[in-house]
């Protein structure tokens, strides 16, 4: 029992902790977020469109040559 005890008094401690970092932390903007989401949206869509044109290439060229 005084185990569990001790646990739970530790898992109180440290969600205090969780609690105290969490305010401390310098949460970005919302516009910086906004900005942030898009270059990383775009960046996804630049290398999809990238490996579907290698795909392509390489597809045409496998049906060209090969088949």
């Amino acid at each position: 029992m005084p185990n569990l005890l001790h646990r739970a008094s530790g898992v109180v401690g440290f969600l205090r902790e969780v609690k105290t970092e969490t305010k401390r932390v310098n949460w970005p903007t919302r516009d910086k977020t906004i900005k942030d989401t898009l270059i990383v949206v775009a960046f996804a869509v630049a290398v999809a469109l990238f490996l579907s044109a290698f795909d392509y290439i390489f597809q045409t060229l496998l049906n060209t040559f090969f088949i």
